[in-house]
């Protein structure tokens, strides 16, 4: 059982990681929104959202080492990682419905359209099975998207994404046994 104490130093460095993690996917989503227009920097962006998992990870040994004593159980690894992203998503989620809401003025919507009304897109579509009637549906729903929707959507992924992940990565980076702190030793 976690005491109060270690538990508000989990959550406050926690706090601390989640604001990191979020700083890199508000610059994956720039480089995202960018990158319609430049796919060199739509290539950054991918990298960037796939190598957020593995910055989380690195955060948690780093939290494991220097203020846990080098020691950390599976449940508070996984306590750690899952908050660290929880704390992201909520501010990436404040990110994305102000950008959503008040900068994009359509942009997304907009490319989005252009690119499904292309001859190649529509043929990809065609060739998956999907007639006029349901590229037509899919289109009105992309325009019903509201950005709170959109915002709350990807919260949710994305707190979804850190419970899955992290248990392999929980059981990849604890360590238990006994702690050194100040040359003393603890259980």
């Amino acid at each position: 059982m976690i005491n109060p104490a270690d538990f508000l130093q989990l959550r406050a460095y926690a706090h601390i990681d989640g604001l990191y993690l979020a700083l890199i996917w508000t610059a994956s989503f720039a480089c995202y929104v960018a990158g319609l227009s430049s796919p060199t920097i739509g290539i950054i962006s991918s990298l960037s959202a796939m190598a957020s998992p593995f910055f989380a990870a690195k955060r948690l040994v780093v939290f494991r080492d220097n203020i846990r004593g080098g020691f950390i159980s599976f449940r508070r690894a996984a306590a750690y990682y899952i908050l660290t992203f929880f704390y992201a998503s909520v501010l990436f989620a404040v990110v994305q419905y102000v950008y959503m809401a008040f900068m994009d003025n359509g942009y997304l919507l907009g490319t989005y359209l252009s690119s499904i009304s292309s001859p190649e897109a529509q043929a990809i579509l065609k060739a998956y099975g999907m007639t006029k009637y349901d590229i037509g549906e899919m289109l009105t729903q992309l325009q019903r998207i509201t950005p709170l929707s959109f915002a709350l959507n990807v919260m949710s992924m994305n707190i979804t994404i850190g419970i899955l992940l992290s248990i392999p990565v929980a059981l990849v980076c604890r360590k238990t046994g006994k702690r050194k702190f100040n040359n003393q030793q603890t259980q």
